[in-house]
């Protein structure tokens, strides 16, 4: 692991590659609050002509969504630069599963996801429908539905029964309708603490089925499968920037990348990094120290 400490590394750090991954959250900012030198950090590699990909397990925005709220922190993205499990999932469905036509997708999860899906001209229920709740009376009115070709399971801060009855029911019946997970993420940070994420949401219906959905979140190769499908990188000039060890530096690790750990996010000690079985090529206080050492 190489700490970048000095001008001349952090130089050499950024000459080395043509495009950086980013994770968000621990990484660029924390919770409002942009970190130390990310704004200057981002100028400088922009000058220098290198492609910025903001990639997150965060299923619940849009792209759009985080376009406002890269705006609204003082930092600059376009739409074709993030890639949030939301719209890894739709990507994958259009692109690479090909689903149907006249198919269907039954997912549950927060408007963002049903709007990345229903940009790529994806049929989708279940979201902001199913609300309501169910009992053993009504139970039975939940049937297999032939015209869904794929189930999608993210973070749903409005779960209901109803809604695990009807993917239950779509995979049960058949094996044929593709299981997809946005992210198997176990925790959700927010407020300076962390509530159940989804992979502990989605964590029942695999119980029942006896059976994994594809996920498209770090670390898993789908997303980085999807990424380089759309943008054709080379794997050798790409770097993948992160906080957390065994999501964003075993995504960049699986996916043949070069890795920078940051300790501004879950990870936030230096021992912590050189502790781990995973891990990072690069090692750094902060991204903006890449501004601040340059500087």
């Amino acid at each position: 692991m190489h700490k970048i400490t000095t001008a001349e590394e952090a130089q050499a750090f950024i000459d080395r590659f043509d495009t950086f991954l980013f994770d968000c959250d621990g990484v660029l900012w924390q919770g409002k609050h942009v970190l130390d030198g990310v704004c200057e950090t981002m100028d400088i590699l922009r000058a220098k002509g290198k492609r910025l990909l903001f990639v997150t397990n965060n299923s619940t925005k849009s792209r759009a969504e985080y376009v406002e709220k890269f705006k609204s922190l003082g930092l600059t993205a376009t739409e074709d630069e993030i890639f949030s499990s939301a719209y890894a999932s739709a990507y994958y469905i259009k692109n690479l599963l090909k689903l149907p036509a006249d198919k269907k997708v039954y997912a549950f999860g927060e408007g963002g996801l049903r709007t990345e899906l229903e940009a790529e001209g994806i049929q989708v229920r279940g979201i902001d429908e199913d609300n309501d709740p169910i009992n053993f009376d009504t139970l039975h009115t939940i049937k297999p539905n032939p015209e869904i070709g794929a189930v999608v399971m993210g973070f749903d801060a409005d779960l209901t029964y109803r809604k695990y009855a009807r993917a239950f029911t779509y995979l049960y019946h058949n094996p044929e309708c593709t299981f997809i997970a946005t992210n198997e993420d176990a925790t959700y940070p927010i407020g300076g603490t962390v509530y159940p994420g989804a992979g502990a949401l989605i964590s029942p219906i695999i119980t029942a089925l006896g059976r994994e959905p594809l996920y498209m979140g770090k670390p898993q190769q789908t997303m980085l499968d999807c990424i380089m499908l759309k943008y054709h990188l080379d794997k050798e000039k790409t770097c993948m920037v992160g906080d957390r060890i065994n999501t964003d530096i075993l995504f960049g690790i699986n996916g043949g990348l070069s890795t920078l750990l940051v300790l501004t996010g879950v990870t936030t000690k230096e021992s912590e990094a050189e502790a781990s079985e995973i891990q990072a090529e690069y090692l750094a206080n902060s991204l903006g120290d890449l501004y601040h050492l340059t500087k």
